[in-house]
């Protein structure tokens, strides 16, 4: 059942129309688009563009065909969902390589935001929700949003399993299915990255445009100048670069321009060096050799603050723009047309 917050705060992706109950499986906006409802998940695809990822061909055709399933709880309070077991490597990155199969708890993070107090954040690409329950378990009200829809069921199981509290719907990020200025922080972590720029810029708009005026927007990219990312272009072959949901790579000075251009007023600062998810909360879950790493990437980070050229080498950054009255406005009530694919 989809609770009333979450329903006051979706709109048809196609026309941005607010959305119905219509009977207890589908929502219909007055224009008469209608969008199923499954284990009590919107998926709210217009499947109007070009897909960045399979997953957005894959999800139609489950949900289509009706093969959803039904949601099953987690059986032993203390394991760790199957899917997450299984998808750690895809959502994580390599770090997470050797927990395959084999995690003890969930490797949720530490978000980079003040404490929340029930302000609404709406996590884009979120997949099974850890940076959804990272904002979650900060006081945010979280939504996650991501095209997959069996990782957002794994997201309900595990919301369910944890006791947070955190919705889940299906959607594109570069027609996010939420009205204007519905969220107080719009994030997205190793999501955009993996978008062809023009498609990345469509998506940032879009979390522009759902963030309310003087809110945040606040987004994970690699930094083209990184150590690991130089030497990950210097062998990358040519199989991966053929690969559509590869890393994609953005200066700095271009991922100012863009959230300065798309949202707001805007800075960048690090998250950490030697990878793309460096995350200090997991080190109990490392082997010493890579806790090192984590280790020193955290030490660079705290190090960058006081001496900002050590952050011209940081792996990952953060771009984080405040939203202003302007530039995002003038996307509303516009239909996209994307004609990339990836």
């Amino acid at each position: 059942m989809i609770s009333d917050a979450l329903l006051d705060i979706l709109a048809c992706p196609r026309d941005r129309l607010p959305l119905e109950r219509a009977g207890a499986t589908r929502l219909v906006c007055t224009d008469g688009h209608e969008f199923p409802v499954v284990d009590g998940i919107p998926v709210l695809l217009a499947n109007e563009l070009p897909p960045t990822h399979p997953s957005l061909r894959d999800t139609m055709a489950i949900v289509g065909d009706g093969h959803a399933g039904r949601l099953m709880d987690v059986a032993p309070e203390s394991a760790v969902d199957p899917y997450v077991q299984s998808e750690i490597l895809k959502t994580n990155g390599q770090l997470y390589r050797h927990l395959v199969g084999s995690l003890s708890r969930y490797p949720i993070p530490e978000i980079r935001l003040p404490p929340g107090d029930g302000e609404k954040l709406l996590d884009v690409g979120c997949n099974w929700g850890r940076w959804t329950f990272a904002a979650a378990r900060a006081g945010y009200r979280a939504v996650g949003i991501d095209p997959w829809i069996e990782g957002t069921r794994a997201g309900k199981r595990v919301a369910r399993q944890l006791g947070l509290e955190a919705d889940f719907v299906v959607g594109d990020a570069r027609q996010l299915p939420f009205r204007d200025g519905a969220f107080d922080v719009a994030y997205s972590y190793s999501v955009l990255q993996h978008f062809s720029k023009s498609n990345a810029r469509t998506a940032w708009t879009q979390m522009a445009r759902v963030t309310a005026v003087d809110g945040t927007v606040l987004v994970q990219m690699p930094n083209i100048f990184g150590l690991r990312q130089a030497y990950n272009r210097l062998f990358r072959t040519a199989a991966t670069a053929a690969d559509p949901f590869r890393v994609r790579y953005w200066t700095p000075r271009e991922l100012r321009r863009t959230g300065r251009d798309v949202v707001g007023p805007t800075e960048t600062f690090v998250d950490g060096f030697f990878s793309l998810n460096p995350q200090v909360t997991d080190l109990d879950l490392m082997p010493p050799h890579l806790g090192a790493i984590i280790r020193c990437s955290d030490l660079l980070r705290r190090a960058s603050t006081i001496l900002p050229w050590i952050g011209s080498m940081a792996d990952s950054l953060y771009v984080r723009s405040a939203r202003a009255a302007g530039p995002a406005s003038a996307i509303s009530g516009q239909r996209l047309t994307g004609t990339e694919t990836s």
